[in-house]
């Protein structure tokens, strides 16, 4: 069998579109891009997309910060829009956990992240669609906002063919190909292909693909539920992405006074078989979230439901990606696990992973991203608890 690519990316998720185009901008000459459906048939296509820095680690910060220059950039490098709006983003912050805010607002500003509380004042006029009560702090980040997932994607996969990257929808990748300590390549319904290095980037997926190749892998497979409403009349609405964590739910504008609205931490987690879970959402989540919204943010009183869906997280049991090889194993990359993070994320890991890859270049930082971490106990530990990153 002779190698047919020098690196196969199994996965046309963010994850896996923006390694593959980052693996050509750096000069790797044989790339193919597998994916089962078409870009962003998965968890991805389905994000809220919300894009915010305020993370409890400087890693996550850094690549969201990261990201969010290259998701302005997109047009000038790729010559396709990521459909990024930089409104601003802000963090409903409750009493029991708003000292840990602080620290973790202070803690970002040192890391170069512009963040801040708002005074009363401000928030009075900032937010004059908030109703206030059991709100502690209110967190404002100017440079976060939201961004379109699919365009996002399929921008990476544009840019990815132009140099010359060769992409297979509608291709399942049935199993990875391993030869003792090395895995060599990818069977397909056409036969083995081989490959110099695969990167598994298949989500939920990934974990089907791993122990069939007899590797370890720690991943759960989550129904994660959305909604879309439209607030009636002309009161003021938001305009910008907000996370609410004293009533644990978030919202991001659409546009045409249109809103993507789910649930946050806390709520309950349930594990589903990716290839076979209900994709519609289910109606007692539907009015939870709409008594939740109304309450919170009272022009939505009466708002009219537009659409309610469910789709998967691939969630790791610290809730950070697995990204990088595997001690003691050759020709493999993990590039999944995104636990709801994946998408603002996703640009900068994809070109940190393809110069991984390509030139063996990684920051201390971002290695420890590697599956490695499961094996050493050396898991990440966010600053809210539980799995607030």
């Amino acid at each position: 069998m002779n190698r047919a690519y020098d690196v196969i990316v199994v996965g046309a998720g963010i994850l896996g579109a923006s390694t593959a185009y980052h693996l050509k901008c750096n000069g790797v000459r044989r790339v193919a891009l597998f994916e089962r459906r078409r870009p962003a048939a998965g968890g991805t296509g389905k994000s809220a997309a919300i894009v915010r820095q305020h993370y409890s680690t400087a890693l996550l910060a850094r690549l969201t910060k990261e990201s969010i220059g290259m998701f302005t950039t997109m047009p000038d490098q790729i010559g396709a829009d990521s459909g990024y709006v930089g409104s601003g983003w802000v963090f409903l912050v409750p009493d029991i956990i708003i000292e840990a805010a602080r620290t973790n607002v202070t803690d970002l500003q040192s890391c170069g992240v512009e963040t801040r509380f708002l005074d009363d004042d401000e928030i009075a006029v900032r937010l004059p669609w908030l109703n206030p009560q059991d709100v502690a702090g209110v967190v404002y980040e100017p440079h976060g906002g939201y961004a379109d997932p699919v365009r996002t994607t399929e921008a990476y996969v544009k840019g990815f063919c132009d140099l010359g990257g060769e992409l297979r929808i509608n291709t399942p990748v049935r199993a990875l190909l391993r030869k003792g300590d090395a895995v060599i390549g990818i069977l397909t319904d056409d036969g083995p292909i081989e490959a110099g290095n695969v990167v598994n980037a298949a989500g939920p997926w990934s974990k089907f693909l791993t122990e069939d190749a007899g590797i370890e892998m720690d991943l759960r497979s989550i129904r994660e539920q959305d909604t879309v409403w439209e607030a009636r009349g002309d009161r003021p609405i938001p305009e910008i992405s907000i996370s609410n964590g004293v009533d644990a739910i978030y919202l991001r504008p659409l546009g045409q006074r249109r809103f993507v609205v789910g649930r946050g931490y806390p709520k309950d987690y349930f594990d589903v078989d990716p290839y076979n879970y209900k994709e519609t959402a289910d109606e007692a989540f539907v009015s939870d979230v709409q008594a939740r919204l109304e309450h919170r943010f009272p022009p939505f009183a009466g708002a009219r439901r537009i659409d309610s869906y469910a789709a998967l997280y691939d969630v790791t049991p610290d809730w950070y990606p697995y990204i990088g090889p595997r001690k003691g194993l050759q020709g493999y990359y993990d590039a999944c696990g995104g636990s709801g993070h994946g998408f603002k994320i996703g640009p900068a890991i994809g070109r940190h992973l393809a110069l991984w890859i390509s030139e063996n270049v990684v920051d201390e930082d971002f290695a420890r991203l590697s599956y490695d971490r499961v094996v050493t106990g050396k898991m990440f530990v966010g600053a809210y608890g539980g799995n607030r990153a």
